[in-house]
């Protein structure tokens, strides 16, 4: 009898029951192999509707059983075993039984193909991921490497040597964290014993790659762990150097709370938004280039400035998009502004706090609140509260004002033709004045915007 957990993955009318009894009809086997073997055996959630099978069936045979009964075939990866389609709406990837192994330096993984499910398993990255389930005649359970008992243990293991594996395809010393931040699971100490003497390799391997891996692995349940295990292999001085570099050597007198500690607990404090994370990570990174010690302590002034720069030039690296970088170096850059409102903030203040924001307002204070990791209950009560306050204030005047969408009451165009201007930098100019105008006193009519257009046309002629 075959746990209850697994009958959504053999209903007949499936999506994996149609893929089996097509390639059966055809003389081949396929088996669903990966995650969605896995987390069904979990009774795990998952996030989106994708099906891995593994094939005796030729990369050609394969598309040629997808094409004209699935939808949307896709042979990009064809060369390296594997063709999609849609059944249903459902993401269906088909792979020839193979092997995957970096040679030398190289950057691109050399694929062989082999008729032997066992063969195919055994190159997998970790035992959990290395069980099929061959569908019919009748349900079957392939679990040559023990994966069953690792996933009862919560453990990550590769199906051959680590060192064997991690040879193979070096990205998975990452993933092997990856996993552990998403899964809950522990790794194996013979697999980090490996990561630690191995982690020079993960450098032969595209930056796309890692980035795309460690978005999953920040972005996990568990990502405290995660990252404490990223860090103690070295694998950390492989892609993102500045975040160990804030393990800085304490001053025995003037003491200061471990940099690297508390920005792996602030990441673990914040909610699982990947760009708040990555935020999180890297609010602080500043602070080594910018740290100063002095009779009253230590201090590291205006590190989100130098923060936000070493972001930029960080996630460039990485080959994140733009729309990602601007977030991310933003929330650096802006992570200490709320701290100034003890000083007592006016409307003014307020106003470009939100605009400065924009739409990263709730990730920005929701950041400000996990940045407090101080075991002092009183300092830590006063952060709070004053968050709170500013939260408050930013309310109050979202009510008496249209704050989420501070700009002048004339565009552009009336601008132009209210002075007689052609597009140009004088435009953009005076949209300023009447900006910055707008952020100190709050709302104004448009008479009293084209008045302010005269004075300042005037000024300026």
């Amino acid at each position: 009898m075959f746990p209850k957990r697994l009958e959504p993955l053999l209903r007949a009318d499936g999506v994996p029951m149609r893929v089996a009894e097509r390639f059966r009809e055809a003389g081949h086997e396929a088996f669903l192999v990966g995650g969605s073997v896995r987390d069904a055996l979990m009774a795990r959630q998952r996030s989106g509707s994708e099906y891995d099978f593994t094939t005796d069936a030729s990369p050609d045979r394969i598309h040629d059983l997808l094409k004209g009964w699935a939808h949307g075939v896709v042979t990009v990866g064809k060369e390296f075993g594997t063709v999609g389609g849609h059944l249903d709406d459902v993401i269906v990837e088909i792979t020839t039984f193979r092997s995957e192994t970096y040679r030398g330096d190289s950057r691109k993984p050399e694929v062989s193909f082999t008729g032997d499910l066992e063969a195919d398993l055994s190159r997998r990255d970790f035992t959990v991921n290395a069980i099929a389930l061959r569908l019919l005649p009748k349900p079957e359970m392939i679990d040559p490497f023990g994966g069953l008992i690792d996933l009862g243990r919560g453990v990550l293991r590769t199906p051959l040597s680590p060192e064997v594996s991690f040879t193979d395809d070096p990205l998975r010393m990452l993933r092997l964290f990856r996993f552990a931040a998403t899964l809950g699971f522990v790794p194996d100490p013979d697999a980090v014993a490996a990561v630690r003497t191995m982690a020079d390799r993960l450098t032969i391997v595209s930056a796309e790659r890692i980035r795309e891996e460690f978005d999953r692995l920040i972005a996990g349940e568990h990502v405290e762990a995660a990252l404490w295990g990223v860090l103690e292999t070295g694998l950390a001085d492989r892609f993102i150097p500045e975040i160990p570099a804030l393990a800085v050597e304490q001053d025995p007198h003037h003491r200061h709370k471990d940099v690297l500690a508390h920005t792996v607990a602030v990441v673990g404090k914040c909610p699982p938004d990947r760009i708040l994370r990555l935020g999180a990570l890297f609010h602080d990174i500043g602070k080594p280039a910018t740290k100063e010690i002095s009779p009253e302590g230590v201090t590291f002034h205006h590190h989100e400035v130098v923060g936000a720069r070493l972001t930029r030039a960080r996630m460039r690296e990485m080959r994140y998009g733009n729309d990602d970088i601007d977030q991310v170096s933003d929330l650096v850059y802006l992570h200490m502004r709320a701290h100034t409102f003890r000083l007592g903030w006016t409307d003014r203040a307020v106003r470009r706090y939100v605009r400065d924001a924009g739409p990263l307002l709730d990730r920005l204070n929701t950041l400000v609140r996990c940045d407090v990791t101080t075991a002092n209950d009183r300092k830590a009560r006063q952060i709070r509260t004053r968050v709170d306050e500013l939260e408050e204030r930013i309310a109050d005047l979202r009510q008496r004002e249209e704050l989420d969408a501070i700009r002048p009451p004339i565009d552009g165009n009336q601008v132009m033709a209210h002075l007689g201007l052609k597009p140009g930098p004088r435009v953009g100019e005076a949209l300023e004045m009447l900006l910055e105008h707008r952020l100190d006193h709050g709302p104004y009519s448009e008479e009293e915007a084209y008045a302010l257009l005269d004075r300042w046309f005037a000024g300026a002629s």
